[in-house]
């Protein structure tokens, strides 16, 4: 078997073929049907979220400003990855140009970071509120948000820049066929016939640290605010203290739960069917973006008083 260099590869392959979901070829336009779904809920319900809370400026609070970042994020996670996906189950456009792969999978795991950055911030928000209520407004003041946001989307782009770079130095004397619907690190990786030892490992490495860090975060962030509320007396008050941080947990069982089980799956779940693996990490990034809004549109009185509001008006 032939090995060519970067540059050679490129020239006479410069197209990798998505699959789409391997095993399940005759029934990928029924599942498109749901995924499409998914989508249109991720992008109304999103845009509807963003655009309550900047014209409401009642709403220019920390817990909605950060529901707006992650409102954001969603939008462009799930842009990154559906129209693609769709077209190759729907179109059964395959081919993905080798430049577009490797942007569209640096915007799916960059901002897979970014969307866990803003689940701590919305942690640490809830903990100040419940644990300082006094002291919320000059903690979390408008300058402190920004600067979360902006640290939120530095981390995101300076820990996933890597991954495109390490995998230009890859050579490719394979077929350049991608068993996944989407251009999936590890799947781009494992495509390579030369040594993929340090990509391997700074993928692990960012994964670990990225999840790894934040869940400690949100864990002690809520252990303390467990520690709070169990010292308040009368057991309303502890109800409305939880009810608080419903929707936040919500959202935090909804994005790690299927996240951490699709890269456990992925890395160590050699005897999970393929076809399986695949269809929990396409879901794993259009679930989270079509039910957060959903789950803040219920749980949050502001919101759901404005969505009723915006849409009797149209009425």
């Amino acid at each position: 078997m032939m090995t060519f260099s970067n540059s050679s590869w490129r020239l006479l392959q410069p197209s990798f073929f998505l699959m789409g979901i391997p095993g399940l070829e005759e029934s990928q336009h029924w599942i498109a049907l749901p995924l499409c779904v998914l989508y249109v809920l991720a992008v109304m319900g999103n845009v509807t979220i963003i655009f309550i809370i900047w014209t409401d400026s009642s709403l220019h609070q920390p817990m909605y400003l950060f529901l707006a970042m992650l409102s954001g994020i969603d939008l462009v996670l799930a842009s990154s990855t559906a129209p693609k996906t769709l077209a190759v189950l729907l179109a059964h456009a395959h081919e993905i140009g080798y430049t577009f792969c490797l942007i569209q999978m640096f915007f799916i795991h960059a901002f897979s970071s970014m969307e866990s950055g803003v689940l701590v911030a919305m942690a640490l928000d809830r903990y100040v509120a419940i644990c300082h209520p006094l002291h919320h407004s000059t903690i979390l003041h408008p300058g402190i948000i920004g600067r979360i946001g902006m640290a939120v989307l530095v981390r995101g782009l300076v820990l996933l820049l890597p991954f495109p770079i390490l995998l230009q130095r890859l050579l490719f004397c394979r077929a350049t066929i991608i068993g996944h619907a989407y251009c999936e690190h590890m799947a781009v990786v494992k495509l390579a016939c030369s040594e993929t030892t340090v990509n391997r490992a700074y993928g692990l490495a960012v994964a670990l640290l990225v999840v790894g860090l934040d869940v400690v975060a949100i864990g002690i962030s809520y252990a303390l605010i467990l520690q709070t509320v169990l010292k308040v007396p009368g057991g309303e008050a502890r109800l409305k203290a939880f009810s608080t941080c419903g929707s936040h947990i919500c959202v935090i069982l909804i994005f790690y739960v299927p996240g951490i089980f699709s890269f456990l799956t992925h890395r160590f779940g050699h005897h999970v069917p393929h076809h399986i693996h695949v269809l929990l990490a396409t879901l794993y990034l259009l679930v989270p973006p079509a039910l957060n809004p959903l789950v803040y549109g219920v749980k949050t009185q502001q919101i759901r008083q404005r969505v009723l509001r915006v849409f009797s008006l149209k009425g």
